[in-house]
């Protein structure tokens, strides 16, 4: 029944009809909207991603061993063991089980990336909305901090940060709070930049202005007119910087200033112990934990480079635009039909009658 046709609806009155939750949600909807090449992407990435995640809540139903555990029923794993039955991926050279410590590290990498994108997100968001919303001299400050930030090489930069904050001692928690918040200082100023630019184009926005103009508290306008529109692209940078904290923390756990194996298990640590038995012939220590860590970037990449891809109007229209049109088929007028010559005809100008009135 149409809104015309309704006697409820005084006359003019307009309808809106509300999005669907599923048409709301970052992934999902683009999981809609995509087609072809980008949604085998998206969903390949999604299945990666899942399986990553899976593995990292179920480590402890799915590892048949503890990251340390070097024996099981009174019988000592050995060192450097090919895989057996009771080994599957082998042994490490500390007598670790590799299949165990590759479940594991897994559930260590979630934390880390869990705890560097939070930090990252609240402090980022909370310099980015100030800076953008109040600019003047504590802007220029934290674009010229955020850029000092961006001169370093984040590597060494969270070296410097893991070694002031851990001291040599790396714990469980302590290892992953001070790799988190190592991650966290390379990210700020991604986000703070972001955030930023957003805001500034959203407070120069006329219902903004009009908030201002009947008195409406500088709070309320920041969190409920900016901030919620100052915000669609951070899943995107979520996703993308979830890739870059893993390789941060395989790269630092490989150069040594990761967490300790008796800690918790880390790919990177593996990867780094397992440098010398590459040349031994022992590949079961390296290949594990480095393919660990490539299907993990590679399925968040995914994710990220799509949702990327789908949050850009002009790329999709680009997509749409490029598809080969149908083609055309040439009709004979002589044996076309009466309906298919007058529809093929081309319209010229409408025959108009002369001014003399005479016919035409």
């Amino acid at each position: 029944m149409s809104d015309a046709a309704n006697p409820a609806l005084p006359d003019g009155a307009v309808t809106v009809r509300k999005v669907p939750l599923r048409d709301r949600l970052p992934v999902i909807s683009h999981l809609r909207r995509s087609v072809g090449l980008q949604r085998t992407m998206l969903v390949l990435g999604l299945v990666i991603t899942t399986v990553f995640l899976l593995t990292a809540l179920f480590a402890p139903l799915l590892a048949p061993y503890g990251f340390a555990q070097q024996e099981a029923d009174g019988v000592k794993f050995g060192t450097q063991q090919a895989p057996s039955a009771m080994n599957l991926l082998g042994t490490t050279v500390g007598g670790y089980d590799v299949f165990s410590r590759v479940i594991w590290g897994a559930q260590t990498a979630l934390l880390v990336i869990l705890c560097a994108i939070a930090f990252s997100i609240f402090l980022g968001i909370f310099l980015g909305l100030v800076g953008g919303y109040f600019g003047g001299w504590l802007d220029r400050l934290l674009v010229v901090l955020c850029d000092a930030i961006y001169a370093f090489p984040s590597l060494l930069l969270a070296i410097v940060m893991s070694i002031a904050i851990t001291k040599g001692q790396s714990t469980l928690w302590g290892g992953i709070l001070a790799t988190a918040i190592s991650i966290t200082v390379v990210f700020v100023p991604q986000y703070f930049r972001v955030i930023r630019a957003e805001v500034v184009r959203v407070k120069a926005e006329p219902f903004v202005e009009s908030a201002r103009v009947i008195g409406v508290p500088t709070a309320r306008i920041l969190l409920r007119h900016v901030l919620r529109n100052s915000t669609r692209s951070l899943p995107v940078v979520v996703t993308l910087n979830a890739s870059e904290a893993l390789l941060t923390l395989a790269g630092l756990g490989f150069l040594g200033f990761g967490i300790e194996a008796t800690a918790a298990a880390e790919w990177g640590y593996d990867l780094n112990r397992s440098v010398s038995d590459v040349t031994s012939g022992i590949w079961w220590t390296a290949i594990p934990p480095g393919v660990a860590i490539v299907l993990a970037v590679l399925g968040i990449t995914l994710v990220g480079e799509s949702l990327n891809d789908l949050s850009d109007p002009r790329l999709r229209t680009r997509r749409r635009a490029g598809r080969a049109p149908a083609p055309v088929t040439a009709v004979d007028p002589s044996t076309a039909p009466a309906e298919a010559r007058a529809t093929a005809a081309p319209a010229g100008p409408p025959a108009s009658a002369p001014s003399d009135g005479s016919p035409s």
